[in-house]
């Protein structure tokens, strides 16, 4: 047999063999003196000859899983958006790493429209602005006291009287003893306050 049996022609082109017996009938198929069939030449005829929406699809190849390096990236994504994560070390398809990476391309788009809009600020801006807007109020707080202790020492010396004598509080006394009190505020807050961008 110079070529191959309708069964092995069958397999080799995906059809049952009752099709490649009425594709032999109808003169699609090359064949040989002795009746095989000339597999290359038949191809080509059979592709020339049949209408392409009845023909079938190539089988497809099986997808490769995705290497471990990438899978735990894609499982952590998919977790975000409530979708089911591949186990590590299974059997990810591409499908779902593409999944993974149509996700994270939706999410880059949303910041990015989102900050157009003026909604999302940038990280080291909204760092630099609080820290100065902290250290202006820390130098309103530390100059605070020079500005109140003159006020503060008159109202509370005509508020005061031992003996029916008035008590007159010196303004420096009364500026020194506030600014160590706000110092030791400020000094107490400072190490409470922690600001963090995460």
């Amino acid at each position: 047999m110079q070529g191959m049996s309708e069964r092995a022609y069958a397999a080799h082109a995906g059809l049952s063999r009752g099709a490649i017996q009425k594709a032999k009938v109808a003169g699609r198929l090359v064949l040989y003196a002795d009746g095989s069939i000339d597999q290359g030449a038949s191809d080509a005829m059979r592709a020339q000859t049949t209408d392409p929406s009845k023909q079938r699809a190539p089988a497809r190849k099986p997808m490769k899983p995705v290497t471990d390096a990438a899978l735990s990236a894609v499982g952590e994504t998919l977790r975000e958006q409530g979708l089911q994560a591949p186990v590590t070390g299974g059997n990810t398809t591409f499908l779902q790493a593409k999944t993974a990476n149509e996700v994270l391309k939706a999410q880059e788009r949303r910041l990015k429209l989102q900050k157009m809009k003026g909604e999302l600020i940038d990280r080291a801006r909204a760092t630099t602005l609080v820290f100065r807007l902290a250290r202006e109020e820390r130098d309103a707080w530390i100059n605070w006291p020079a500005r109140a202790a003159a006020l503060m020492a008159a109202e509370l010396s005509t508020a005061l009287s031992v003996g029916g004598r008035d008590i007159t509080l010196e303004t420096s006394l009364m500026q020194k003893t506030l600014e160590t009190h706000v110092r030791a505020q400020l000094e107490e807050l400072g190490g409470h306050v922690r600001f963090d961008l995460k």
